[in-house]
């Protein structure tokens, strides 16, 4: 395994830009190179089956192209792949797999003071029972679950506040609230982008949980483990890529996930992938 290749990470669109920006953000040193899935998400409204299909074709890709490790940043993608990911690259290849659901849940665990978590995800996610049935473990846990579609809207069109999205809140989050939780897993990347207005909503008593950045130390843990920190001493490079042809538009949404400069962006075809733009961006 080549400790200087990059970490690989997809997601169904630009909500694994989150975990991307944590993994810089904990992991400086690291190369990254993102696939957003844009022609064929948000994969939450779409049958598990072909979610299955079109996450494995990004990890294909990405393994490919020779990355020491791959992440699902998507909630959906990870409820309906991750254990067919782990076979066919973790346990045939020896690349590790990562994926956002149980990093998430052990950091709700931990916060936990009176045992009631709520989860917020996309329909596909709630629907799939992945996070739900994670807690099972501690049968004193009881888990409140909401599916929030709407506020993937809301991020993309980059509404982070208002009378609106604030209406939208109250109305699904009020479960949660009725069930008294302190601890709330946000289980789309989507939504660290409006955290501010869910814990207004929530109140500041209840503590409200990253999938991303708890995501990003499971992949230090993971490359640690696996003796595959990035070595060389020249700087890092990441980069972007979007099945989807509007690349101004992910340019504009990359800028709001990540904040950091994006420079160019550039359309080309790939192998598995039907149409691919990169986007190079500088980090210092």
């Amino acid at each position: 395994m080549n400790s200087n290749a990059a970490i690989g990470i997809i997601d169904s669109g630009v909500g694994g830009l989150t975990v991307a920006r944590a993994v810089i953000d904990q992991l400086p040193n690291e190369s990254i190179r993102y696939i957003g899935d844009t022609a064929n998400g948000p994969y939450g409204p779409l049958p598990i089956s072909e979610v299955r299909d079109h996450a494995l074709a990004l990890l294909e890709s990405l393994a490919d192209q020779g990355v020491k490790a791959l992440v699902i940043a998507c909630n959906t993608a990870s409820a309906a792949m991750f254990r067919d990911a782990k076979e066919r690259y973790s346990d045939r290849l020896g690349i590790p797999v990562i994926e956002v659901i149980q990093p998430a849940v052990r950091t709700a665990v931990t916060r936990t003071r009176t045992k009631r978590i709520g989860v917020i995800g996309t329909e596909g996610t709630i629907k799939s029972r992945a996070y739900q049935d994670s807690f099972v473990a501690d049968p004193e846990i009881v888990v409140t679950a909401a599916a929030c579609p709407r506020f993937v809207e809301f991020v993309e069109a980059g509404v982070t506040s208002g009378d609106e999205l604030f209406a939208v809140a109250r109305d699904y989050l009020q479960p949660l609230k009725d069930a008294k939780v302190d601890t709330v897993v946000l289980g789309c990347t989507h939504y660290p982008m409006i955290s501010a207005a869910i814990q207004y909503v929530m109140g500041p008593d209840v503590s409200l949980v990253s999938s991303a950045d708890a995501t990003a130390f499971e992949v230090y843990q993971s490359l640690v483990s696996h003796n595959i920190l990035r070595t060389d001493s020249s700087a890092p490079t990441h980069s972007f890529e979007t099945t989807g042809d509007d690349t101004v538009r992910f340019e504009t949404l990359a800028h709001r996930f990540l904040g950091l400069e994006v420079n160019r962006v550039d359309a080309f075809p790939t192998g598995t992938i039907p149409t691919i733009a990169d986007i190079n961006e500088e980090t210092q």
